[in-house]
């Protein structure tokens, strides 16, 4: 930023564990959102490594980033990100389609995570006819059908209520510890989050304190 130079991310380690549900908090601007950026393989860190199950993601192309994203980690964004014109579960199968699968193929797969979230009567319904909640558990079910090994929540609760945001955070548990083997990390400013996760990690500056 002119002369000045800011360090988003400033030598910040960690290491994380599947089976977890983790919650990063901390200030605006302290760095939650260029690390879970970092670990999706969304930006590229001017030095140090991220490795994901033996993978250093700082050193894959753009083809090879993009295919370790679309099979390994899953998205869950504060603003839902579906599409309007499509039901509920078209839009949780929408990735296996980007995947080259046909909708009949990946429908099964998609109305059983619709029923795993809660909402096995509202795989017809297209997004504007669903509540906030019931967009996000579709957004959380979207982001399971390639049984990634990471998912990252962005502000998950952000757009709901308490309780609903509550009942959000309890299901993003549950999806951790249904599988030693996915890490669910969640950047969040909600005050329960430590309710529900099984560890907290506060960054500040651009460090893990």
């Amino acid at each position: 930023m002119g002369d000045e130079r800011v360090r988003a991310l400033d030598g910040a380690s960690l290491s994380l564990d599947g089976g977890q549900f983790v919650s990063v908090i901390g200030p605006s601007g302290a760095g939650k959102s260029t690390l879970l950026h970092i670990l999706g393989a969304l930006d590229t860190p001017t030095s140090g490594s991220i490795v994901v199950d033996g993978v250093d993601l700082s050193t894959l192309d753009d083809d090879a980033a993009s295919e370790f994203r679309r099979h390994r980690i899953g998205f869950i964004f504060q603003f839902f990100n579906l599409v309007p014109t499509l039901s509920a579960w078209e839009n949780v199968a929408l990735p296996r389609l980007l995947d080259s699968q046909s909708l009949s193929a990946a429908k099964p797969r998609a109305v059983e995570l619709m029923e795993r979230v809660g909402l096995g009567d509202r795989i017809n319904h297209r997004p504007g006819e669903l509540s906030g909640g019931q967009m996000q558990r579709v957004a959380i079910a979207r982001s399971l059908i390639m049984d990634p090994t990471i998912l990252l929540a962005d502000e998950p609760t952000g757009n709901l209520d308490s309780k609903t945001g509550a009942e959000v955070l309890a299901l993003l548990a549950e999806v951790a510890h249904d599988d030693p083997n996915r890490l669910v990390l969640m950047v969040t400013h909600a005050d329960n989050a430590a309710d529900f996760s099984d560890r907290v990690i506060t960054v500040r500056d651009g460090k893990v304190t």
